[in-house]
């Protein structure tokens, strides 16, 4: 689960209302990953900004991103491995790389936009999710 302030959730409902909801509308211009933080720059494809400054920046830790790529799986596929004392194979899900490490060095750049993708598409999800919940409370 992302955390996400009432700030970044409320730029984040003014967006989804200025695509009209289509969430395919929803792009990530651009992004970067320096020490702790994820930051990607989202737009709406119909609307390219000039600059990233009009764009709606979010900022994810690289703990919530690193949550988000092992619970997706995208640094691991699933393999046999032997029991190391026992001798017997098994089906796994193999790790090839921490999920930070994984992302910075061994995903393609396809990969590293997928998995862009998929923290876009968490987030949103979460958030209408989250909102639909709340609206169950009362």
């Amino acid at each position: 689960m992302i955390k996400i302030s009432q700030k970044l959730k409320d730029k984040l409902w003014w967006m989804i209302i200025s695509v009209d909801y289509d969430y395919s509308r929803i792009s990530v211009a651009d992004h970067e990953l320096n020490g702790d933080i994820l930051t990607l720059w989202l737009e709406d494809k119909h609307d390219f900004k000039n600059s990233l400054e009009e764009c709606l920046q979010v900022d994810i830790t690289t703990r919530q991103f690193a949550k988000i790529i092992r619970a997706e799986n995208l640094n691991s596929y699933e393999g046999t491995k032997m029991h190391p004392t026992k001798n017997f194979i098994y089906k796994t899900r193999i790790e090839i790389n921490e999920p930070v490490r994984w992302y910075q060095e061994d995903a393609s750049l396809t990969e590293q936009q997928w998995t862009r993708e998929a923290v876009v598409k968490m987030l949103l999800t979460q958030l209408v999710e989250n909102e639909v919940a709340d609206e169950k409370i009362w």
